[in-house]
């Protein structure tokens, strides 16, 4: 009887789907940790991973070296992994480029740029025949000026590797225009398109999408940067977009010539059209993925690890709601000084699971990205409207009490 195969998952932070992992495979899990990512690895995490092997690359050295150490380092092990998993978005380079070095399976260089280059994925969109926004590479603000010269203003700006909409930015005018000789990064400007913006996430086994799974945006991520709500509604009822899905991520995995994984792709809704906006081949972020376990009533997680050890899913479902993540606001760097606590929160209607990131007296920073939160509780309901309706009731509900100016205090050790 063959043995089950072990995973080497890249592990650059704590998450959800990470610390399943940790408990789902037994004896079968092995992280792939990096130098640089450290301080984002908190001391109690890694403390809670202590008994998992782990390998730390040092991006300072070749990386030939250190896939070369690794493989010494994997030989001592029980059994060796021969499966890879990479969650991390920032990541997705130097993870794959290690994976391939290390003999496992693993995204190609183009793959790689395919689903992290912004330019080179929608060139990729157009050459399979998908609709998106007009975009332009720039390097000056007299290039986003001339292209907004020709599509009309406002427009979208942003780097051509950003996530969580980092460094992204609408710009409603020339007086907006920032300065890019910024650390010589590559920027992409695009048309800003009216209409609606959704996601999709789908599972990938064999070159086969098994399903796809729409979420709603209460708030475009834009506008979450700037304070608006922070959330996402799997849809497993018929309130979802009415377009094929599943077939139009098929035409993109087929076209890319992606194997297995996850994918989690934002798209817009213009009139009767569909407008592809960027997709990432990795789990989605903040707690999307949860929610269509909830949405759907089945083991996402547990299906998501099975693509990535080569097995096929069965996707069996048992519910069919909306289910949503609405992350809890951080209104500021600082010293918490009070925060509604968890068990309120889960009193609340709809709410079926409630996490907390700080705790009173924790050292906190908040960023300008659309993962900025105190934490998060997931809600259901028969409806996008009954979920979003409850959502804003925990806001309503919620406090979090920052102290902007403080004195030394501890950081957070959780």
């Amino acid at each position: 009887m063959n043995a089950p195969p072990v995973l080497l998952m890249a592990d650059d932070r704590a998450s959800t789907f990470t610390r399943y992992a940790v408990d789902a495979l037994p004896g079968r899990l092995a992280l792939l940790r990096f130098a640089s990512a450290r301080n984002d690895l908190t001391d109690a995490y890694v403390r809670q991973t202590a008994h998992i092997p782990a390998f730390w690359v040092n991006e300072r050295l070749p990386l030939e070296e250190e896939a070369a150490r690794y493989r010494a380092w994997a030989a001592q092990l029980p059994a060796a992994p021969t499966r890879f998993c990479n969650p991390s978005e920032p990541r997705q380079d130097i993870a794959h480029r290690f994976a391939s070095l290390a003999g496992l399976p693993h995204l190609t260089e183009r793959q790689v740029s395919w689903v992290r280059d912004k330019e080179a994925m929608k060139d990729k969109f157009r050459e399979l025949g998908l609709l998106t926004a007009r975009y332009a590479r720039v390097s000056t603000t007299d290039e986003v000026a001339e292209f907004a010269a020709r599509c009309g203003w406002p427009v979208v700006l942003k780097p051509l590797d950003s996530f969580a909409c980092l460094d992204t930015f609408r710009l409603t005018g020339p007086e907006q225009l920032p300065d890019l000789a910024v650390n010589g990064r590559s920027w992409l400007v695009e048309e800003h398109l009216d209409g609606t913006e959704w996601e999709v996430c789908a599972l990938i086994h064999a070159g086969e999408v098994l399903d796809a799974w729409p979420s709603a945006m209460p708030c475009r991520p834009l506008d979450i940067v700037d304070g608006a709500m922070n959330a996402n509604i799997s849809v497993a009822t018929d309130e979802g977009p009415p377009f094929d899905l599943r077939g139009m991520l098929q035409q993109i995995v087929t076209g890319m010539g992606i194997d297995h994984g996850y994918a989690h792709m934002e798209f817009f809704v213009v009139g009767a059209e569909v407008y592809a906006g960027e997709i990432g081949v990795r789990l989605a972020g903040c707690e999307i993925t949860a929610n269509h376990g909830y949405a759907y009533g089945f083991d996402v997680f547990g299906a998501t690890l099975d693509v990535h050890l080569g097995r096929r899913p069965a996707l069996e479902y048992s519910d069919r709601c909306c289910a949503g993540d609405l992350l809890l606001p951080l209104p500021g760097s600082g010293l918490v000084h009070r925060i509604t606590p968890e068990e309120e929160l889960l009193g609340l209607p709809g709410v079926v699971r409630s996490v907390l990131r700080y705790r009173e007296g924790d050292l906190v920073e908040a960023r300008r990205a659309s993962h900025n939160a105190s934490g998060y509780v997931h809600v259901t309901g028969a409806s996008i409207a009954e979920v979003e309706q409850r959502m804003r009731g925990v806001l309503d509900a919620f406090t979090i009490e920052v102290i902007t100016q403080v004195p030394a205090a501890r950081t957070l050790q959780r």
